[in-house]
């Protein structure tokens, strides 16, 4: 087993070669779907149809949104948590997914990337809906692990054998300190995420955003104990600074 690390638009992407089959661990950026399949094609000489299986970890651009178009080029199918599908339904929803594709806009520009075509359909069809703890399909070694916070719907996923642990967005940079992910939008269930990939003290942990370091370099306790307790969030944030203009105090959830 081999895990191969492309970067996406912006965000890592990590394709697991075998003998037989590849499982791609995200769902990547729309902008980012000729690059997975010239790297299969083209580098790995393989046919696209031995990419067998689409994971979706949460339904953001960088993680869903090329996920659709992948399944129509390879024929893999698409699995995610079952509570993925509904994140964007509904007015709400769909307002959310708008300021999302603005945020990886924005995020491209801070690291030099010109805008590119990163519009998808917001309503995940999966082929597999995934609980926690059980193993992939076609893919037994990998493990499912609910992590919510982020979103309701997050997951990690651990290569038992080796104890190699991709989770995500549950933890990024910011100048240079690892930190809580922007939106947080389940802090407590965020904190419960945090302990437990704390306790399976993986070899080696990637990461959406950042360099891929052993269980024991990152601060669990630090980050722990600074996890916010309120959510972190556009209805929040915007919510709050509305009360702020009024002169009215923020308010808890």
């Amino acid at each position: 087993m081999h895990i191969h690390t492309l970067k996406g638009y912006i965000q890592n992407i990590f394709l697991v070669e075998d003998d037989h089959q590849l499982l791609l661990l995200d769902g990547c950026c729309r902008a980012d779907v000729d690059q997975v399949c010239e790297f299969i094609t083209d580098t790995l000489q393989r046919p696209l149809t031995d990419l067998r299986l689409i994971v979706v970890t949460h339904m953001h651009p960088d993680h869903g949104g090329g996920a659709h178009e992948l399944r129509q080029r390879t024929g893999a199918p698409i699995a995610a948590h079952p509570k993925a599908a509904k994140w964007y339904s509904g007015l709400a929803g769909r307002t959310a997914h708008l300021i999302d594709l603005g945020l990886t806009y924005y995020v491209a520009g801070r690291l030099g990337n010109p805008k590119r075509h990163i519009w998808y359909n917001p309503i995940l069809k999966p082929d597999i809906l995934l609980d926690d703890e059980q193993t992939l399909p076609n893919f037994p070694d990998w493990q499912v692990i609910y992590t919510p916070g982020h979103t309701d719907h997050d997951i990690s996923l651990l290569h038992t054998p080796s104890r190699r642990l991709y989770v995500a967005d549950l933890m990024v940079q910011v100048r240079g300190r690892i930190v809580p992910p922007y939106p947080l939008c389940h802090p407590n269930q965020y904190r419960q995420s945090l302990q437990r990939v704390a306790d399976l003290q993986a070899a080696l942990v990637f990461f959406a955003h950042l360099a891929p370091r052993p269980s024991d370099a990152i601060p669990f306790a630090d980050m722990l104990a600074d996890a916010p307790e309120q959510p972190s969030n556009h209805w929040y944030a915007t919510r709050n600074r509305l009360l702020q203009k009024m002169g009215l105090p923020k308010r808890q959830p």
